[in-house]
Formats: C-alpha cells, sequence, structure tokens
C-alpha cells in the first residue's frame, strides 16, 4: 500500500490498542501499528507464492516478499486486513486461517503481525501498483533463500517466514 493518507490502527508496545493515526505519521514517529501477513501455500503445500514488491513502495521498495499483507487500516480487525490485502495483492477471495502473532522493529518500523496461511493455487490477479512479479517458490527453496543474506528480501517477510517455519515444525 502506498501513502493514501488513510488513518491506520495504533497499538501500545504491550499490544493494546491505542487509537489511530495517518500511515505518514506511523511511519514519520516509529508508531507501534498492527499487519496482517499471509502466507500463500500451495494446495499441496509443497510451494509458496512469492512477490517482489514495486520500485515504488514506500517500505522496502523493490524487494522480494514471501508473504502477503499490509498495515490494520483504523477501524479494521486483522482478519479482515488479511482478506482484503489477500483480494488487493493477488486477487484471492479464499479466507486465511490465523496461526500465530508476532512483532517485528526494524529502526522505526515497529508492529504486531497477525500470520496467516492460505491455500490455494490461484488464478493470480497482481495488482500493478505493488507487486512487480510473483511466482511459485517451493518450500525448500524459500527456506534456502531467507538464510541467503544476499537474497534482496524485505526484512520483516525473512524474520516472519522464519517463524513461520519454526511455528510449522513445532506444530507437527
Amino acid at each position: 500500500m502506498g501513502d493514501t493518507g488513510e488513518d491506520v490502527a495504533l497499538f501500545g508496545p504491550d499490544g493494546t490498542p491505542a487509537g489511530s493515526a495517518s500511515r505518514a505519521r506511523v511511519r514519520a514517529e516509529g508508531l507501534w501499528h498492527a499487519c496482517a501477513a499471509i502466507v500463500v501455500l500451495s494446495r499441496d503445500g509443497r510451494r509458496i507464492f512469492v512477490h517482489r514488491r514495486t520500485d515504488t513502495k514506500d517500505v522496502y521498495p523493490g524487494l522480494y516478499d514471501p508473504m502477503c499483507g499490509g498495515v490494520v487500516a483504523a477501524g479494521e480487525t486483522p482478519d479482515e486486513c488479511a482478506r482484503r490485502e489477500l483480494a488487493e495483492e493477488l486477487g484471492v477471495r479464499e479466507v486465511p486461517v490465523p496461526l500465530f502473532t508476532n512483532s517485528f522493529v526494524d529502526g522505526t518500523i515497529r508492529y504486531f503481525a497477525s500470520v496467516y496461511v492460505v491455500r490455494t493455487d490461484g488464478p493470480f490477479t497482481l495488482q500493478p501498483e505493488e507487486v512487480a512479479w510473483g511466482g511459485w517458490l517451493t518450500v525448500d527453496e524459500v527456506r534456502a533463500r531467507v538464510e541467503d543474506p544476499d537474497w534482496p528480501v524485505v526484512p520483516d517477510g525473512r524474520a516472519l517466514i522464519r517463524e513461520w517455519f519454526r511455528w510449522v515444525s513445532s506444530s507437527r
């Protein structure tokens, strides 16, 4: 999502709701907010849909992302955000399944992530303002690439997909 001036749901450092603020203010002041992050897994569970962000994104432009998602808007739940982001970015209408929450901090980017999974084989309709490229990688390819410090991947996607791999391993 670009900075469209919409209000973002704010949270305290302990995860409690704390009102809302403009996206520009959230970015400028490093305010705690919430995001939905969705692993798009093939129906057979062997592939993850990965995309490259457009060069015009306000955060982490041009980098690869093993997850779909975005910022929770004011008045929106993480579940609603996950469904909205899947529809906007990829044209996916399946309902994502909530898995776990985690926090992410990278300088002034500070948020609580609600992590989901959705199983689909597409078809995908990529949002040209946000997604420059998208395609499948095997789960093993994604696991190897996120461990490669030279892979140009968004830092939050790297951190959250690592947590997803740990969650998948521990829930078996």
